[in-house]
């Protein structure tokens, strides 16, 4: 049986990509340093992920086992055997495996294995093939640096299943119960890969993989803000009662349609590939069973307000492409309204917009300019968005 090596038993680990895996016919080797998770896998060997939807289905995912990231000597093995990686452990947690890694690249380089590995990178993090391969080539002999460049692959991806936040409930039904929406699919860089590379349900190697990043986060990213800086303003707890609202649905269509002929112009997408894929997206969006929280979604405005983040940096690229981003400006207008309890990014947020006003909060936390074409007109519709998104 081939072998994966996935780094990281979370919710993207076993939650997406470990399905991906075992439904492949891949044995899935799981590392990880939550000692009670790694022994219950290993224990039961298989464990459910239940998709959210309006007739739950849940489904068994088998041939799996689990190797404690501590135990390096075994993790080496394992990476010395594998016929492929993948990496979901958090962006601060990358560097940190990067050297177990590397311990197992000198192990292949050491013993000959003439078979190229790929390592597929499920991080929220721009640039990751080259970040990870820097940090790998940091602890890995210099004799094998050679091996690293011709059989290694680092092969970024875009992330693109929703899961979300698991009730108190759920996580007592079974501790190794992951909840996920239906969608599957997972796009990676045709670019980073080294060989052949196996046929895995969803995974889809693409060429211009640059659009498909860009894609998620002008696309999926900046409608799901969007649809959450909305839905607080109208006083909604979760994102599917948004999406229900017309007047939401209706802005966040339009704040789409403005990234998307941004999108086509610059990465000459096909326009009806790219309609449909906004209309999944709103249509998932809108999933009741999966139950993500306005709070949730919109939380952290300081980072997703940031000068290239999903919202800001949308309006730029549409604004680079000749589009006027209008509704996006009110999406950014109404981020600057949110405050929920308990979000300190968003009081933060909160106190430079009273203390240094919309233009000055956007110079700060954005970095636009205080009179860019963005700025003035998320200025104007400031106080509009409040009166015209008022709750109900």
């Amino acid at each position: 049986m081939k072998k994966a090596v996935q780094f990281g038993a979370g919710n993207i680990g076993r939650g997406f990509t470990g399905q991906l895996f075992s439904e492949s016919g891949f044995e899935v080797v799981f590392v990880d340093v939550a000692a009670d998770l790694v022994s219950l896998i290993n224990e039961r060997r298989s464990y459910p992920i239940r998709l959210a939807q309006r007739d739950p289905q849940t489904i068994i995912v088998q041939n799996v086992r689990a190797i404690n990231g501590l135990d390096i000597a075994a993790v080496t093995d394992g990476i010395r055997t594998a016929d492929i990686i993948c990496t979901a452990v958090g962006v601060n947690v990358l560097s940190h495996i990067a050297p177990t890694i590397a311990a197992g690249i000198q192990s292949r380089c050491d013993t000959d294995v003439a078979d190229p590995l790929n390592i597929i990178i499920c991080e929220n993090l721009q640039n990751m093939g080259p970040f990870l391969k820097g940090e790998v080539k940091k602890t890995l002999p210099e004799p094998c640096h050679a091996y690293l460049d011709d059989k290694i692959g680092f092969v970024e991806s875009v992330v693109g299943r929703m899961v979300p936040v698991m009730s108190e409930d759920q996580k007592r039904e079974d501790p190794l119960l992951v909840i996920v929406e239906p969608y599957k699919r997972l796009p990676i860089a045709r670019s980073g890969i080294k060989g052949s590379f196996p046929r895995i349900a969803g995974i889809e190697p693409k060429d211009n993989f640059q659009a498909y990043v860009d894609r998620k986060l002008y696309t999926h990213n900046a409608g799901h803000a969007a649809s959450a800086y909305f839905g607080y303003l109208k006083g909604y707890e979760y994102i599917y009662q948004a999406m229900a609202d017309p007047q939401i649905e209706t802005a966040v269509r339009v704040a789409l349609a403005e990234t998307g002929e941004a999108l086509i112009k610059k990465h000459g997408l096909d326009p009806t590939e790219h309609q449909a894929h906004i209309d999944d997206l709103l249509a998932r969006f809108a999933n009741v069973a999966l139950g993500d929280q306005v709070a949730r979604v919109g939380g952290d405005p300081m980072r997703k307000l940031g000068s290239e983040d999903r919202l800001v940096g949308g309006a730029k690229l549409a604004m680079e492409q000749g589009i006027f981003p209008a509704v996006l400006c009110k999406a950014i207008a109404a981020a600057l309204h949110f405050n929920p309890e308990c979000d300190p990014s968003a009081s933060k947020v909160h106190e430079i917009v009273v203390a240094k006003g919309v233009r000055g909060a956007l110079a700060e936390i954005s970095g636009l300019a205080v009179d860019s074409q963005i700025t003035t007109e998320v200025v104007r519709q400031y106080d509009q968005v409040k009166l015209g998104f008022c709750k109900s």
